[in-house]
């Protein structure tokens, strides 16, 4: 009874090697290794560990990539230092290959650096340009004041819906009674 299971395990372990190899090979098919070479221009992407985040509420719309960089060197297999900006200075210069993308020309979704400011605590300040609408919305038992705003920065959603509560406590300087 011992010998028959053994060699039944024996048989399923051989069965579990050649699924998983089988598994395997489809996302193989389509992966590619990423390489850079030295000199090369790359975007750094954007994440919210980082601290960048553009548009907090709609990451899906937010810019991905932070402008062009030059790669120094490659740091082990799937690293490489970059050459950064002085405005972002106390971001580490290393990043994994997974954050970074080959600039190819102009991308839709880069951030524009001198666009990008950067507070004392690493995040990116949102510009707030005018508020050109305002709007009631019955909630149930309460009414909630909804304000359409016009943001200065140029990738990302240019008009938003957002709560006054919101607005006056992030931006009190467009809420100053007369």
């Amino acid at each position: 009874m011992v010998q028959q299971t053994s060699v039944k395990v024996k048989i399923i372990r051989e069965q579990m090697v050649v699924i998983q190899s089988l598994q395997k090979s489809y996302p193989d098919m389509k992966r590619r290794p990423v390489m850079f070479e030295v000199d090369d221009q790359v975007l750094i992407k954007v994440s919210p560990w980082m601290g960048f985040i553009i548009f907090e509420k709609r990451r899906k719309l937010s810019s991905h990539f932070i402008a062009s960089f030059n790669l120094l060197q490659k740091i082990g297999k799937q690293a490489y230092k970059l050459e950064l900006a002085p405005e972002m200075e106390g971001i580490h210069d290393t990043f994994h290959v997974f954050y970074l993308r080959k600039c190819l020309g102009e991308e839709p979704d880069m951030i524009p650096l001198f666009e990008l400011i950067i507070d004392e605590n690493k995040k990116p300040v949102k510009e707030l340009e005018a508020i050109i609408d305002r709007k009631k919305k019955k909630l149930r038992p309460k009414m909630i004041d909804l304000l359409l705003v016009r943001w200065k920065h140029s990738t990302g959603p240019k008009l938003t819906r957002e709560t006054k509560s919101d607005m006056k406590s992030r931006y009190p300087i467009f809420f100053v009674d007369p």
